[in-house]
């Protein structure tokens, strides 16, 4: 069987994935879902594409939405003259 997502989502080289995950507890197999990140790039001289990839589980999510949001507050709104 291959584990493939229960949902995709892409922008740019960004992916967004749901994934259905199992694990026994206390005797029963419970399902549970989670949540990968990945970025897909190259480096200049070379022809190999890279992938980095962030596993998040629902508790996660909202720490990581609010600490992007904090970097990128940082990056628009503190610029002085940057490009």
């Amino acid at each position: 069987m291959v584990n493939r997502p229960i949902k995709k989502w892409s922008s740019g080289n960004f992916d967004v994935a749901v994934w259905l995950n199992q694990k026994e507890k206390n005797g029963d197999k419970v399902e549970f879902k989670t949540v990968s990140l990945s970025r897909r790039w190259k480096k200049k001289d070379e022809d190999v594409w890279r992938n980095d990839v962030v596993n998040l589980r629902r508790g996660d999510i909202p720490k990581a939405i609010l600490l992007l949001q904090k970097a990128q507050e940082e990056l628009y709104l503190n610029e002085e003259g940057e490009e």
